[in-house]
């Protein structure tokens, strides 16, 4: 507030001077959050995010809200259109900025929003909380805790209209930030079915993109399928090219390709969605899709699996005819208590044990290799037996136990 000069009392009389100062506001007192949504600009919204996030680029969305009742407070919050350079950093704080009643406390309260909300950026003004509160107290606090429980359904609630209403801006969001926001899945179980419909993915009927929902799969199932179907892999390249999918691609049923370093930990604990069961077709028990389908097998071709169990056995369970191949030689399935592939080779890569496991090679006896085996003996079947095995685990996108012997197999095959 400043004063504008005195003005004269009356015109002529330079005797008469007025001594009552008029004052002039030229500045607005009430903090931006304070003031009512229907009177901030969006202009102001851009200018606020840039100046509590240090980003100067937009920020995709925000949420403006005043609570009152029981507990007071007000949240203004953002989410980023670009992920920060340092997201994954396990050393950076994370959090919005914490006021009481107006008065700055705090940056960085990552008590008021889980982990996986990391990227989220704003304020929340408490009328509840002291002024001499702490990161000690915001640990162990029931208003936080309400707060904090309140806020994280707000933004869950925003994103899954975002999703609905705003495919374009939702693709932007879930590129930037849809790797974080599936840790809640892990996380958070309360809110596991919330985050869960906000989840994207690619899959047989959209490769291009992550932009399966869980829903939008459930709407195009076929009459007769009761479950979700998912598999994992390293790469979409190695998703695409399993020979897991051909029963799936024959009957014409959707497969989730689920490529995410963080997807294994993610379906270990989303097991369901809407009342349906989560999958994975690389494992022993696929009787809805397969149903009493069982492969014709002759005298001969029963020899022959028979056969390639001996030989292989130190490094298999059983080996069977299979139902789920129709183009591929062999593929190899897992028990359900079996950890995947992908998951034992990042668990290998964190430098923690991998259990030992066989899995269960599966043949399709119709396949012109299968057929062949009937007339190889002694050393010759037993490079037959091994490069199936192998041949199967570069299609789950692993190596050969040992890449200089399946060459030298492969070439004596060739010769």
């Amino acid at each position: 507030m400043l004063p504008k000069p005195a003005t004269p009392a009356g015109e002529g009389d330079e005797s008469v001077v007025a001594t009552q100062a008029e004052w002039e506001q030229v500045n607005d007192a009430t903090a931006l959050w304070q003031r009512p949504k229907s009177e901030v600009t969006e202009e102001e919204y851009e200018a606020f995010y840039k100046s509590v996030s240090h980003d100067w680029n937009k920020p995709l969305t925000h949420i403006h809200n005043k609570v009152e009742g029981n507990l007071e407070y007000t949240t203004l919050l953002y989410v980023p259109e670009q992920a920060p350079f340092d997201m994954w950093d396990r050393d950076r704080r994370y959090g919005v900025k914490l006021f009481v009643k107006r008065v700055f406390i705090m940056d960085d309260a990552e008590q008021l929003l889980p982990s996986w909300l990391r990227f989220v950026r704003g304020v929340v003004d408490s009328a509840d909380l002291p002024l001499n509160v702490s990161r000690e107290i915001l640990q162990s606090n029931a208003v936080v805790d309400k707060i904090r429980a309140a806020t994280v359904k707000r933004l869950l609630d925003h994103l899954a209209h975002m999703g609905k209403d705003d495919a374009e801006k939702y693709a932007k969001f879930w590129g930037a930030f849809g790797q974080v926001l599936k840790e809640g899945v892990i996380d958070d179980h309360a809110n596991r079915e919330k985050i869960a419909g906000l989840l994207r993915f690619t899959s047989t009927s959209q490769l291009e993109t992550q932009s399966v929902s869980l829903a939008d799969y459930i709407a195009r199932m076929p009459e007769g399928q009761k479950d979700i179907y998912f598999l994992t892999a390293e790469t979409l390249t190695a998703a695409k090219g399993s020979p897991q999918l051909e029963v799936f691609r024959k009957k014409g049923w959707e497969v989730l390709l689920l490529t995410d370093r963080v997807d294994e930990w993610v379906v270990q604990n989303l097991t369901e969605f809407d009342g349906k069961s989560l999958k994975a077709i690389n494992r022993t028990d696929l009787s809805e899709i397969m149903g009493d389908e069982k492969p014709e097998v002759s005298e001969a071709q029963e020899d022959v699996l028979k056969r390639l169990k001996e030989a292989l056995s130190e490094q298999v369970a059983d080996v069977k005819a299979s139902a789920r191949l129709v183009d591929s030689p062999a593929c190899l399935v897992l028990g359900n208590s079996d950890m995947a592939p992908h998951m034992a080779k990042i668990m290998a890569q964190l430098g923690q044990a991998v259990p030992e496991s066989k899995p269960v090679l599966e043949v399709n006896i119709d396949h012109a290799i299968i057929n062949r085996l009937s007339a190889a003996e002694g050393d010759k079947f037993s490079d037959w037996a091994l490069f199936l095995l192998d041949q199967a685990r570069v299609a789950d996108g692993s190596l050969p136990t040992d890449p200089a012997a399946f060459v030298a197999r492969v070439n004596r095959l060739l010769v």
